[in-house]
């Protein structure tokens, strides 16, 4: 293998760009040539290529985002799409691929590989901290952190007014934002994917807190959670409970931007290396990640078929410390 592409599909990340930086120059010091598609597969469909090099990603592991862009295509979910993918690879000599993305990423890189027999390994990067096959994915430490930040500022707000505030954060099929941020931010409650709680049971709780004197109470609401969103959570605990001062904030992308952590770029540095080491090593249809301290690589099929299961323990801890 002479030459690797680069791309970064899905949600963005913060560390995208550590990971890129991390492909590009270890894709160097093992003398290959690298480049970068621009915007994911709509890109690479559409040939958008560039060649790079270590002054392209010089002073870029500080930043949010990601520097390759990152878009969504419908048109490679079909054969034709994927086909004129191919065809773009061939045309610029490429001869395999580090994908950088989640779940939707992985899917299109397996299909892609199967079809057309272009080795990919994968790099986790989601905020969602969803995959299966690494115990932590690149930008959520970051997104955890931005979120947390947020919380604690509108608790000081909640306190001053005795107010209940349902906070809604990222995470369409995963409470992994929502737990840490709870236990973070002294929150009462968790609403997450993962665990379904009735309404009643969430009305139950707020009222043995106020009982409790409680000056302001905080319930964090993951996005995809079972009873619906922040607001629809409210207005339904407003109408059981009349006298309570509720109010929604939906954190929103924030989430999403920002420099990464220390904590991020240094993953993201780890699997970019693993990545384009993968590659060279043979390894195809398979994501980098890292467990229990050590790298790994789990095929994408696990990485899309397999839930990765929920900390049940710091569910409980949620429990005991907002007592």
């Amino acid at each position: 293998m002479k030459r690797i592409g680069v791309l970064t599909s899905g949600g963005d990340a913060p560390g995208m760009n550590a990971c890129v930086r991390a492909v590009v120059r270890t894709a160097l010091y093992h003398g290959l040539e690298v480049y970068g598609i621009m915007r994911g597969y709509s890109g690479l469909i559409k040939g958008e290529i560039v060649r790079l090099d270590t002054t392209a990603v010089a002073n870029v592991v500080q930043r949010g985002g990601t520097i390759l862009k990152s878009a969504r295509s419908q048109k490679f979910m079909t054969r034709e799409g994927r086909e004129e993918a191919y065809n773009q690879l061939v045309h610029h000599g490429i001869e395999g691929l580090v994908a950088i993305g989640g779940n939707g990423t992985f899917t299109g890189a397996e299909l892609f590989e199967r079809e057309f027999g272009i080795p990919t390994v994968g790099a986790p990067g989601t905020i969602d901290n969803d995959l299966f096959g690494t115990d932590y994915t690149i930008g959520y430490d970051t997104a955890v952190n931005t979120a947390l930040e947020a919380i604690d500022k509108i608790r000081d707000t909640a306190d001053s007014h005795d107010r209940a505030f349902f906070i809604e954060v990222m995470g369409r099929d995963s409470g992994y934002i929502a737990i840490p941020c709870a236990i973070g931010s002294g929150a009462e409650i968790a609403l997450v994917p993962e665990q379904v709680q009735s309404i009643d049971s969430i009305i139950e709780t707020l009222q043995r807190a106020r009982g409790r004197q409680k000056s302001s109470l905080i319930v964090i609401v993951a996005e995809g959670e079972e009873e619906g969103n922040a607001t629809h959570i409210a207005t339904q605990v407003k109408d059981a409970i009349p006298e309570l001062d509720a109010r929604v904030t939906v954190i929103g992308h924030i989430q999403r931007g920002g420099a990464p952590s220390a904590a991020d770029r240094l993953l993201a540095s780890q699997i970019g290396i693993a990545a384009v080491e993968g590659l060279i090593n043979g390894m195809r249809s398979v994501m980098a990640g890292i467990v229990d301290r050590k790298l790994v690589y789990t095929p994408f099929h696990d990485c899309i078929t397999r839930k990765k299961p929920l900390n049940h323990s710091f569910v409980r801890m949620i429990d005991i410390l907002s007592t």
